[in-house]
């Protein structure tokens, strides 16, 4: 479903230098998968984020006990997508919102519902889209999502990126995320792009 947009949302940048915006939602493979096909986004890392540098690891994360949640780097052009936009696909198609420390049968704080913001507007923007949302009532639940600020990103181990993008008959993938991939461009045709901005593409800008 497409969510409303968000009332309040980050200025327009002039300076034409990339922002970053850090989000976790379930799976990294998925999120990373949908973020790819977005215009305006120039790279897509999966990692993880919300713990320490000794225990990013995806064995040690996949254990629930280091505080960190699979998440992903977005590195986009403001001047094409906004910070607000972002998460209106975070929130519409990306996730559920409502679901508390897992995604479907994906369980564990690593399959949080996580923003992680970077700077006081980014946090503001998350804080009243998220208020925005549960008093329109959108979703049958409270939404879930933390709101923290970003300690450190982690970039995840080599065989994670560009996943989906590699894998696409892989059961889980095909089940789960796909979907995702084509909600996006259902519910989102104007951000829609056919050619992932795969993480090898970008390394050779």
């Amino acid at each position: 479903m497409s969510l409303p947009k968000p009332a309040v949302d980050m200025p327009a940048s002039k300076d034409g230098k990339l922002q970053t915006a850090v989000l976790a939602g379930g799976c990294f493979w998925g999120v990373q998968g949908v973020y790819q096909h977005v215009k305006g986004v120039k790279n897509v890392l999966s990692g993880y984020s919300g713990g320490e540098a000794n225990t990013a690891e995806y064995e040690t994360v996949s254990s629930g006990r280091t505080g960190h949640a699979e998440s992903v780097q977005i590195e986009f052009d403001p001047k094409q997508i906004s910070y607000g936009q972002i998460l209106q696909i975070y929130f519409s198609v990306v996730h559920d919102p409502t679901q508390l420390n897992r995604q479907e049968n994906d369980v564990g704080t690593q399959y949080r519902s996580n923003i992680f913001y970077l700077n006081a507007d980014q946090e503001r923007v998350a804080q009243d889209y998220i208020a925005q949302l549960d008093a329109a009532k959108v979703f049958r639940h409270k939404i879930v999502t933390r709101v923290d600020p970003l300690k450190k990103f982690y970039t995840a181990e080599d065989y994670h990126q560009d996943y989906l993008t590699l894998h696409p008959n892989q059961p889980y993938i095909a089940a789960m995320d796909i979907p995702k991939v084509e909600n996006l461009k259902r519910v989102f045709p104007g951000v829609w792009q056919d050619k992932p901005m795969t993480v090898a593409m970008a390394s050779m800008h």
